[in-house]
């Protein structure tokens, strides 16, 4: 019997969670997604264009799943994006590490960290004492525990969006689940648009 999978772990709706949109989007997308991953990094300019014309219906939400058998420097990237989310600026070191996938030395971490303006010297303390190590792992054993095979792996609206013969796929989730959320939403509109009968005017009370 397969697992069922929980939805509860799949909505952005978590505070710590990086979430890209408006918090009143009618669609959530969320990534698990790993920075060395070539697979990773189409998926990231694919999903660009998507948010672009979606917006302000889409919100996205990355959370972390670093292959490190296979992507060696992929979990160091990712701390290096929750060090810049730590300054406020997660979604700026996100597209770096993706646009840059084949250097992401620890030299060239500290080099993008300048490139968007954050505290170096705050970063690189965090980056060497691996002060958000345990957010990327704790990531990791949630995507393993739903369980999440591939990278990336998108879940649209709580739903697992399979990818695997093209991001196209991708993009017809987000129509599909669009217009649910409209179907759904309009009904409840005419609703609350019907006007109540008016109550009748009370008798005024007989002055004696």
């Amino acid at each position: 019997m397969k697992k069922a999978l929980s939805t509860n772990l799949l909505a952005p709706c978590d505070p710590v969670d990086h979430v890209l949109g408006a918090a009143d989007a009618m669609v959530d997308i969320v990534e698990y997604g790993d920075f060395e991953c070539p697979l990773c990094g189409q998926a990231h300019a694919a999903l660009k264009i998507v948010f672009a014309h979606y917006s302000p219906q889409l919100r996205i939400a990355f959370r972390h799943f670093p292959l490190r058998e296979v992507h060696p420097k992929a979990e160091l990237a990712a701390e290096a994006a929750e060090a810049g989310a730590a300054q406020g600026k997660f979604w700026e070191m996100h597209d770096l590490l993706f646009r840059n996938q084949r250097r992401l030395d620890r030299d060239c971490l500290s080099d993008y960290a300048a490139h968007i303006g954050l505290n170096v010297h705050r970063f690189d303390d965090e980056m060497d004492t691996h002060v958000h190590l345990s957010r990327v792992r704790h990531q990791v054993a949630v995507a393993e525990g739903i369980p999440v095979r591939a990278r990336p792996a998108f879940f649209v609206n709580g739903a697992f969006t399979d990818v695997s013969f093209g991001l196209l796929r991708l993009q017809q989730a987000v129509d599909e689940a669009l217009r649910v959320a409209l179907h759904q939403k309009v009904p409840s509109m005419d609703r609350a648009s019907r006007r109540a009968p008016s109550p009748k005017p009370e008798a005024k009370a007989k002055v004696l």
